[in-house]
């Protein structure tokens, strides 16, 4: 298996995209640019295997040590879980580029 890390400011469809297109079973990993749960679902949405997001838990850490990184954790499952509602999602499966409206 072969895996992209993506790491910059932000992810791009192209990116996803071109990882997708490696004729490779890939894993595509996006590090960089996840600031808020619907950054993660837009890149789910776009192909993403997985999201990191260590700036938002450290931001949490040096506020209120593990009681933060928990507060962070909460606060991204619930802007997901809305994102999802207001999609009318149920599964992470069942994103799409379809659900993106492109800039």
């Amino acid at each position: 298996m072969q895996v992209f890390v993506y790491r910059d400011r932000g992810f791009t469809r192209e990116f996803i995209e071109r990882a997708a297109a490696s004729g490779f079973e890939a894993l595509v990993l996006i590090d960089g640019g996840i600031r808020r749960g619907t950054d993660v679902l837009k890149a789910l949405a776009l192909g993403a295997s997985l999201c990191m997001i260590a700036r938002p838990h450290l931001f949490g850490l040096a506020v209120a040590g593990e009681a933060g990184v928990a507060r962070v954790l909460d606060v991204f499952r619930r802007e997901i879980d809305r994102a999802m509602g207001l999609l009318g999602v149920r599964r992470i499966a069942e994103l799409g580029p379809d659900l993106l409206v492109p800039r």
